[in-house]
Parts: C-alpha cells; structure tokens; sequence
C-alpha cells in the first residue's frame, strides 16, 4: 500500500510536469512560470501525501502483527493455565496418619498368627481410605503412594518385637527387635509403591511377637498418594 501511494503521486506529478509544458508553449514566460511552479508544488505535496500515508499503513500492518502475537500468546496462556486447573483440581486428595493406642499404655500381643494392628487414634483421614477399625488402607486411586510406620519394641527384658508392611498379603519392608539386654528401642522403615484400586495395606504384627506403646505415641502408621497413573 506505501509503495502504491508513492508510485501514484510520482505519476501524477510527472503528469503534471507534461500538461504545464504543453501549455507554456502558447503563453509567455511569467504564466510558464507560474504554472509549473503551481504544478510542482501541488505533485510535491502529493508525493509527501503519499508518502504519509505509506508510513501510516506501514505501522498499521506493524502494529496488527504485534496484535495477532499478543493473542496468540494470551491463548497459549489460557491453555496452559486450563492445564493446570485440570492436573490440581482433579487430583484427588489421599492421606492418613493414625497412632496405634487411643489411650492407656501396655503390649500389644502377642497373638498365635499374623495380625494386622489396628491404629485407632487418627490425626487424620483425607479421602477416608484408611479403617481405624481394621488397621488397613485400601486405595481408591490408581497411583503412586508413600507409607511409613514406626515400631517400639515390648518392655520385657529381652526384646520380642517384629512388625512388617504388607501389600494384599505381601510383606513388603520390616522393622524388627528380639534380640539384646536392653529394651526402649525403636525403628522406622518406608515405602514408595504402585496401588491398584482395591489394594490393601496395612501394618501386621508377627505371630507370637508383641510391642509396647503409651500416651507417648511410639507406633504410627502413614501414607499418602504421590501422583495418579
């Protein structure tokens, strides 16, 4: 469009230039004059016309590109920020922390086979996947999850405390003290697992073992989903 505008006044002056000197032919010097110095000045404005007008559309394009980016941008913006929202938003919340005694202190155990403990005092439940009542946690999510457990052994003078993380069954990691003339220990072991939906985990005391607890809360239980698959 600059381009154009310009070409049009070039030619209209060099139009211009031809009609004047046609007409200086048949009248004197001072109208010859007079004419061309009307002609050129009016072709050079419009030539300066032509040229402001160049400029003009020339940043008009300017600018409707820098336009076209900002919106670009801005919907590259909302599409990220969706993303977001739907990744935060619909992840679900799983984690529980519980102790093993509500109150009172004393041995758990020992018991002729197995047992799941039973950690009746929660702190808490986000998602409700944890039963106080059974000691098991059964995922409602696919994914990804951290457990822990802390263990105190039985106040006898030989300890006899032994205490495992098992999956649908599996034991998976253990914590263990049955041997030594001391009493009072304690230990901690964790997992980073995958879980199907219907997965049990839970905290199982060995057979013909035992722990101690108190209001000092030795035995805990924890877990939490790290991301979904």
């Amino acid at each position: 469009m600059h381009f154009r505008m310009k070409d049009m006044a070039v030619l209209m002056l060099a139009l211009c230039c031809c009609l004047s000197g046609t007409q200086a032919q048949g009248n004197n010097d001072n109208q010859k004059t007079c004419c061309l110095s009307d002609t050129c000045s009016l072709a050079k404005e419009l030539v300066s016309i032509g040229e402001k007008l160049g400029t003009m559309v020339e940043k008009q394009g300017t600018m409707g590109d820098n336009l076209r980016l900002m919106e670009t941008r801005l919907q590259t913006s909302e599409k990220e920020v969706e993303e977001l929202k739907r990744l935060t938003a619909g992840q679900p919340k799983v984690a529980f922390s519980a102790t093993l005694r509500e109150s009172g202190s004393g041995d758990t155990g020992p018991f002729k086979t197995p047992t799941p403990l039973q950690y009746k005092k929660v702190f808490s439940n986000t998602g409700n996947s944890y039963n106080p009542a059974t000691g098991v946690f059964a995922a409602t999510v696919k994914g990804m999850y951290y457990f822990r457990f802390t263990m105190m052994n039985n106040l006898n003078s030989t300890p006899n405390s032994v205490v495992c993380l098992t999956k649908n069954g599996q034991r998976l990691v253990s914590v263990w003290d049955t041997a030594g003339n001391d009493s009072h220990d304690s230990g901690s072991n964790a997992v980073v697992i995958p879980l199907e939906v219907g997965d049990q985990v839970y905290v199982e005391l060995q057979a013909n073992k035992q722990i101690y607890d108190d209001f000092m809360s030795y035995n805990t239980f924890s877990g939490f989903l790290l991301f979904i698959m």
